[in-house]
């Protein structure tokens, strides 16, 4: 790979940095949550936090130990500053974030529920988060409100992104919602899903957002767009709701059927679990079912993001495809547990040992709010796992 350019950045002018694992790419916001239950018309006051799903990808794989790194625009503002501080607390690499003097840094407001992916939702309502893999989700919809239009990050495109930035890890992920946010960021991934030499594995998490393309003519090609950035990516990660919303596909198999390119298809099928397809030499599929953990859900939000990033942990790892479903339904019952969007993790030397159980103890956990920060000593983990994170 040539030398690559420098570019203002978030800290100024950034050197080529090797040795990266994933590097995720698209539009982080401050997100703004209600003090107590309630409509956001009742509610006096929010807790501010961070949220977008690439970047929540990235935070989970660094805390899983991985080299992360996040690719983004932000505001010049004090917004701008707060997202690349606080995700780069987590360990991830925010070298190549650049900093817009003239957009500002998108925010948001929601509620607790679940966000809504089908035509029931309305205006100003997004799609949900990825969030559809479920481990027991609720069943409301959550208000969510964007105040993005115009952001540094819609802003992103070829002549601002070089792909070789982008391309810069072992693994690049990306999801559907930087397609919806203007042309310029249509043109980016479509430039860096293309198949090309020095393309690392690239991994597309669909993440519909129906309030995203009811704009102009967006409603009506954004089904297509998504479909076909899809089919050029390695690795594809889809709800089962969402494929029925966007493009009126039902169960896993007609999924496949409409993705056949894709080496790795990842169907999420609420809290039933999750189905993988894997394509053999041959052309015929290894299909791999793992049923999702019960989980005593604190908040929804996150926790599809947190499940690519289990998953990814474990394809980096080059774990079996059983193994890499497993720790995306842990890393998700962790993102579950916490009313943000991000969960730590449980450690990996315990995520291994609950992954490694047989199919009758995995099948009897339930996780509960603090289940990562249980003292259990490793040596007695494996004997207790289920005793210790289990309502009996």
């Amino acid at each position: 790979m040539s030398p690559l350019p420098s570019v203002e950045t978030a800290d100024g002018v950034a050197d080529a940095v090797d040795d990266i694992d994933v590097v995720c790419l698209g539009e982080s916001m401050v997100t703004f949550v209600p003090s107590r239950p309630g409509r956001l018309a009742d509610v006096p006051s929010f807790a501010r936090g961070i949220g977008g799903a690439e970047s929540n990808v990235a935070c989970g794989l660094a805390r899983a130990g991985h080299r992360a790194r996040w690719i983004s625009r932000v505001g010049t503002d004090g917004f701008g500053e707060h997202l690349v501080r606080e995700i780069a607390a987590t360990g991830v690499d925010t070298a190549y974030v650049q900093r817009d003097p003239h957009r500002p840094t998108g925010i948001y407001f929601r509620t607790a529920g679940e966000r809504a992916v089908g035509s029931e939702a309305v205006d100003g309502t997004g799609g949900a988060d990825g969030d559809e893999d479920g481990d027991g989700v609720a069943e409301s919809l959550a208000e969510v409100v964007y105040y993005r239009a115009g952001s540094a990050a819609a802003a992103m495109s070829p002549a601002l992104i070089p792909r070789e930035r982008a391309w810069s890890g072992r693994v690049l992920h990306l999801t559907g919602i930087t397609p919806a946010l203007s042309a310029d960021c249509r043109a980016l991934m479509r430039e860096l899903t293309a198949h090309a030499p020095g393309r690392p594995l690239v991994s597309f998490d669909l993440n519909y957002r129906v309030s995203l393309w009811q704009r102009e003519d967006d409603a009506e090609q954004g089904p297509a767009v998504l479909l076909g950035l899809a089919r050029g990516c390695d690795l594809v990660f889809v709800g089962e709701d969402e494929a029925e919303a966007v493009w009126g596909l039902r169960g896993p198999a007609a999924i496949r059927a409409a993705l056949p390119e894709p080496g790795m298809l990842v169907v999420k099928q609420g809290g039933a679990g999750a189905t993988a397809y894997a394509r053999r030499p041959d052309g015929t599929d290894a299909v791999t079912f793992e049923p999702a953990p019960r989980v005593d859900v604190v908040a929804p939000v996150g926790a599809g993001d947190a499940f690519a990033a289990g998953f990814l942990s474990g394809t980096l790892r080059g774990l079996p495809v059983a193994e890499r479903l497993r720790h995306g339904h842990l890393m998700a019952a962790a993102a579950l547990t916490v009313p943000g969007d991000l969960g730590t993790p449980p450690s990996r030397e315990r995520a291994d040992q609950l992954v490694a159980l047989d199919a009758t103890q995995w099948g009897t956990l339930r996780f509960g709010p603090g289940w990562t920060d249980l003292p259990t000593p490793a040596e007695k983990w494996a004997e207790t796992a289920v005793v210790e994170v289990c309502d009996p």
